[in-house]
């Protein structure tokens, strides 16, 4: 924001841009997610995305970094809902509270290792740094995808003879779909209005200064490789949505309070983005193997790209409506009205309750449905053996 001399609204539209491009990124390609090998669906997107944050590292200019963010976009976006279509693909549901456990362990150590050091690299050599940074271990982990990772081709034997926009109205068509998109584009607004701003506020208003900020992330992202496999374990043990509603009630009051705070000790700082950070991971594993367990195979990946994509259309407009949401009247003063979005957070986690028990519901009535298809084949064999037998 200093380097380019732009405003909190422009700021939160930077961000937004790359959302807003990956959500339609998704939805244009949710039609044939399911109709390709899902490790070479990755590897295009994943080299766009490289290209795309190479040229975030380049650009001099406000205007030049929208236009880089939302190339950027349009190929990352779809990333994530790839990589959860190859997981839902490969584990069973009763594994896969660990499996998206461990795999959300990489956003934690993206606090340890990836803002510390973008953070570093920054102070030194600017702002550009930690693109070039990204995009050379991005092009290193491209090349273990690609002699390390085997084709994800089981999907397609189960494919039906529809266009890319017959698959995608059908997916879309579905109510307890719909349930499972609505769900997750809610539980991305909090995190996008309170994040963009999390840098800012922490220097600004709790008085960390440039120094001790990659250590607030550091530490907070270490007691997520903790909090991760934990309640990995634990979503597949007890009720995810029981786990779920706790770690949102939790979120709520953390968030309430972090927001208000003014400047404060740097010790007590530590602590509740620890304590934050606990509740924004507690909900995102059970609610992601929850709502991963709602589409069917043949429709898995069209299902997982549109619910990315209106997880990162919903973030965008989050970012950007936290961008008006949030004052600073000068460079250096404190960041104005940031606990409203605190508020905020705290009435959608609600609606996100409601929701989320509506995808419990649809998970045990398809569990219902799977097993008594079970028992009536198993009687079926039954019957067909006696008959054989007499």
């Amino acid at each position: 924001m200093k380097s380019l001399n732009i405003k909190p609204s422009q700021f939160g539209f930077a961000v937004s841009s790359y959302a807003f491009s990956a959500g339609i990124s998704g939805l244009l390609t949710a039609g044939f997610a399911d109709k390709f090998d899902r490790k070479k669906l990755l590897m295009f997107f994943y080299t766009g995305f490289i290209v795309g944050t190479f040229l975030c590292g380049i650009v001099t200019t406000y205007p030049l970094l929208i236009g880089a963010r939302i190339v950027t976009g349009l190929f990352g976006g779809v990333i994530a809902s790839i990589s959860m279509a190859i997981i839902t693909d490969v584990f069973p549901m009763e594994q896969r509270g660990r499996v998206i456990g461990f795999l959300q362990m990489g956003f934690g150590a993206s606090q340890v290792l990836g803002i510390p050091i973008g953070l570093f690299l920054a102070n030194f050599w600017g702002w550009h740094a930690p693109f070039i940074w990204v995009a050379v271990m991005a092009a290193v982990i491209a090349v273990v995808i690609t002699t390390k990772m085997q084709p994800i081709t089981k999907h397609l034997a189960m494919q039906h003879d529809r266009s890319p926009l017959a698959h995608l109205l059908k997916v879309v068509s579905k109510k307890e779909y719909r349930v499972g998109f609505t769900a997750t584009a809610l539980l991305s607004i909090g995190g996008f209005m309170m994040m963009p701003f999390g840098s800012a506020f922490a220097i600004n208003n709790l008085g960390v200064t440039q120094n001790e900020l990659p250590i607030v992330f550091m530490v907070a992202g270490l007691s997520t490789l903790v909090v991760m496999p934990l309640i990995g374990k634990l979503s597949d043990r007890f009720d995810r949505y029981k786990i779920f509603a706790v770690a949102t009630i939790w979120l709520s009051g953390m968030a309430v309070i972090y927001t208000n705070l003014g400047v404060t000790p740097f010790w007590i700082v530590i602590v509740l983005n620890v304590l934050l950070m606990s509740g924004v991971m507690g909900r995102m594993v059970p609610s992601s193997a929850m709502v991963s367990g709602i589409p069917a195979m043949p429709e898995r990946g069209a299902f997982m790209s549109i619910n990315s994509s209106l997880q990162q259309i919903a973030g965008g407009i989050a970012a950007a409506v936290g961008g008006f949401i949030v004052v600073q009247k000068t460079k250096f003063s404190p960041l104005e009205h940031y606990n409203t979005i605190g508020y905020v957070m705290v009435c959608i986690s609600a609606i996100t309750l409601i929701l989320m028990y509506r995808v419990r519901t649809i998970l045990k009535r398809k569990e219902g449905m799977a097993k008594s298809q079970t028992n009536a084949n198993v009687e079926m064999k039954n019957e067909v053996e006696l008959k054989a037998e007499a």
